[in-house]
């Protein structure tokens, strides 16, 4: 499970929307640029149901489960490129049926399945937007740190 440290902003009885601070994980991931960024590139705001009742100044752990992140990471980046090799080998195999060049069909193939799969990936976008599992969730609340001054 990914879990980040977070301050509660807003909060109603349904949902709490949740700061983080982009946190070293986030440094190795291709689409930090585009995940959901307020203000400066280093925070995050992240609207989450309220399930553990937190109010606004709460700090919070949020959470978002590893197997459908990495579901998710092979869909957006391997299934074009799997989409492409296929197109290519079926533009090569009926090339010579249109007795046109193999090279040409299997680039006008493959560019037309790398599409396609583009707009498979948008059609199911809004369907898994909408599972749980891909949404993220409030772990715990989280206490913030004092320190302690002792005067002697």
């Amino acid at each position: 499970m990914i879990k980040e440290n977070g301050i509660v902003t807003k909060a109603n009885p349904s949902v709490a929307w949740v700061k983080t601070i982009r946190s070293a994980s986030c440094e190795s991931c291709a689409s930090k640029k585009s995940c959901g960024i307020s203000g400066s590139l280093e925070e995050m705001i992240v609207t989450v149901k309220n399930t553990i009742n937190v109010v606004k100044g709460d700090h919070v752990v949020v959470g978002l489960e590893s197997r459908p992140m990495l579901f998710l990471t092979f869909f957006l980046y391997v299934f074009p490129i799997i989409s492409l090799t296929i197109g290519a080998i079926i533009g090569d195999a009926v090339a010579p049926s249109f007795q046109k060049d193999p090279s040409l069909i299997a680039m006008v193939m493959g560019f037309l399945f790398f599409g396609l799969s583009f707009c498979i990936i948008r059609m199911k976008n809004n369907s898994l937007s909408k599972k749980k599992k891909f949404k993220p969730f409030l772990v715990r609340k989280r206490f913030a740190t004092a320190t302690v001054c002792s005067s002697s």
